[in-house]
């Protein structure tokens, strides 16, 4: 298994918001992480990236133990972050931004044009002068950048247009196609679930169920997701 996340506990400060959340995404997996708002999703993609490390529990990624690693090596091991809100580097260009975390492989500038050829177009401009669905672009473009093993998408489409959504959603398709690991947490369920291999849903920082998208019947969604 590519990442293995068993039992964490996680806090801030003194505030619990983990309590034992364990699962796991196989090479070549697409994995949806759901729950409604606030019940631990970003706080556990923060514990796998060790941004905010867990107190107790193991996480382990491609056969490393991530505990004692800093955030940067950990990404270094091939998790390739799109954090919720974008984060592009505002004063640097767009190939800046593609350039600036790249690594050797697979996915090089040109092929990133290809999945998103508007980052060709903007090449030139500063990341802060896009529209948001272009920033998101490039967030998942500057992740695919450092070819990463496991892609580790945190509500890629939220807040964008119709249109722009659904070219997010088609390069998803597309990476799932070329067999890349991906992590996805978003709320669009008619996205999500034909996407999607297995399902984990987290309420009030708890797994609560496990299992495949077509398991997910009406009990489900209005016991956990609010729908």
């Amino acid at each position: 298994m590519l990442l293995e996340v068993n039992d964490i506990a996680t806090f801030y400060g003194a505030s619990q918001a983990l309590f034992g959340v364990g699962f796991g995404v196989d090479e070549g997996e697409v994995l949806a992480l759901m729950g409604r708002n606030g019940m631990g999703k970003t706080t556990t993609i923060r514990s796998i990236c060790n941004l905010t490390p867990p107190e107790s529990g193991t996480i382990r990624f491609a056969g490393t133990d991530t505990a004692r690693q800093p955030a940067f090596r950990v990404a270094r091991l091939g998790i390739g972050l799109v954090p919720e809100g974008r984060r592009c580097f505002r004063s640097l260009t767009v190939q800046e931004n593609l350039l600036a975390a790249a690594r050797v492989g697979r996915w090089t500038l040109a092929r990133v044009h290809e999945l998103f050829p508007r980052l060709s177009e903007r090449g030139n401009q500063l990341s802060q002068t896009l529209s948001g669905g272009e920033q998101q672009m490039l967030a998942i473009g500057r992740a695919l950048m450092t070819n990463p093993k496991l892609l580790i998408l945190d509500e890629a489409t939220e807040g964008l247009a119709p249109v722009i959504r659904q070219d997010i959603w088609r390069a998803i398709r597309a990476l799932k196609e070329d067999g890349l690991s991906i992590l996805l947490v978003d709320k669009t369920l008619s996205e999500l679930l034909p996407l999607a291999d297995r399902c984990v849903i987290l309420e009030n920082g708890r797994s609560v169920w496990t299992g495949k998208p077509a398991a997910i019947d009406t009990a489900v969604k209005d016991r956990y997701l609010g729908i």
